[in-house]
């Protein structure tokens, strides 16, 4: 800076949320006063001991999560959110710059071999073969197919123009890594289909109810965390205290204990948002209707009843949309965060807005009729 007469540079601080701190310092403590453009114009570096003015610097943070980074930090910055890429906006990536750039580094032009890759093949390796929110795994998985082509070619048993489609894909990558997730899907009572949010994504998830004989206790399972245990209390809760509103008989809880589990069983999982699925999910099993198949739904409960907006709308609308869901039900409160899903997503889903769980009984369930007992 000293060298080009000017102190405007831009500095990129990558992965903020990975600061870490022990007996050798906090760098937190010293981004707070090199953040703060009310304080930085004097800032003093202890090393050299001599102030220099970083006010005309721009400062540029990433993070995976804002959880880690101190609250006094995050006040200094000014935060945007930036969702991972849609399903379509990956293809368009692949099919413009991934798989030029890793055709011409494996030199396939030079060996005389017009190599290219067809949408299914690239969708299959989108939904199949990677799960994330950018597209480097994609990039890699690209590169492993083009290098097993590579191998073929010699070996002299590729020449010419070839076209990679879904089955070479798997001839080259093996079983596919990720299954669909309404592969599990059942229609029957007690299981509701849940969004959640995910670092690299949306995900649906379902939620699991039994009963069986007992004193009126609720177990919960799956690896969940405390704020969606209380979620689970607070739709059980709900439902004792609303039978006759719901049209459920007051038997049907005693004498019984209920069981929730949230598959995969390995994998933690917590934040309110799966209320709304639970209260779906208990309301069938106690009234034998099934939920409709085709749909998913998010949002938090409170025990008067109201269904509270959450967050990571866009993502979980994606992951519904990947997963064949017809119908979503959302909070009323979230509806000015539609606005950022794709246009062709939204005219594809039947959106429904509730503000109580009246509302979502009556949107998710796929008849009124009770499903006759096991």
């Amino acid at each position: 800076m000293k060298k080009a007469g000017t102190n405007n540079p831009v500095i990129m601080l990558d992965e903020i949320d990975k600061l870490g701190h022990d007996f050798r310092g906090d760098p937190a403590s010293a981004l707070l006063e090199v953040l703060d453009p009310e304080q930085n114009n004097a800032f003093s570096d202890h090393y050299l001991e001599v102030s220099f003015d970083l006010s005309r610097v721009m400062f540029i943070a990433t993070a995976n999560y804002m959880d880690p980074i101190p609250p006094a930090l995050k006040d200094r910055l000014e935060i945007l959110e930036l969702p991972g890429y849609t399903r379509q906006e990956k293809l368009a990536i692949a099919k413009r710059f991934l798989v030029p750039k890793q055709i011409g580094e494996h030199g396939m032009a030079d060996a005389g071999v017009n190599l290219s890759f067809s949408e299914a093949a690239l969708l299959e390796l989108i939904d199949s073969y990677t799960r994330e929110a950018g597209v480097r795994n994609l990039e890699r998985e690209v590169s492993a197919v083009i290098r097993g082509i590579a191998v073929q070619v010699v070996e002299g048993s590729v020449k010419g123009d070839l076209e990679i489609d879904e089955h070479r894909v798997r001839d080259h990558l093996g079983p596919q890594k990720y299954m669909p997730e309404m592969s599990e899907r059942t229609a029957e009572p007690g299981v509701a289909t849940g969004l959640a949010w995910t670092p690299v994504g949306g995900e649906i998830m379902f939620v699991e109810c039994s009963r069986m004989p007992g004193k009126g206790g609720l177990m919960l399972t799956g690896q969940l965390g405390d704020v969606m245990k209380e979620s689970a209390q607070a739709a059980l809760s709900y439902i004792k205290s609303h039978l006759p509103e719901l049209g459920l008989d007051p038997e049907v809880i005693k004498d019984h204990d209920l069981h929730v589990h949230v598959p995969a069983g390995a994998i933690p999982k917590d934040g309110p948002s799966a209320g709304v699925a639970m209260i779906a999910a208990l309301s069938s099993l106690l009234s034998r209707r099934c939920v409709r198949p085709d749909v998913a739904m998010t949002g938090e409960i409170t025990l008067r009843g109201l269904v509270l907006p959450v967050g990571g709308i866009k993502e979980k609308m994606l992951a519904a949309h990947r997963a064949g869901i017809k119908r979503i039900v959302l909070p009323e409160r979230n509806e000015k965060d539609v606005v950022d899903v794709p246009e062709e997503i939204r005219d594809e889903m039947d959106i429904v807005f509730v503000r109580t769980v009246q509302n979502v009984i009556e949107a998710v369930f796929a008849d009124a009729s009770p499903a006759p007992n096991p």
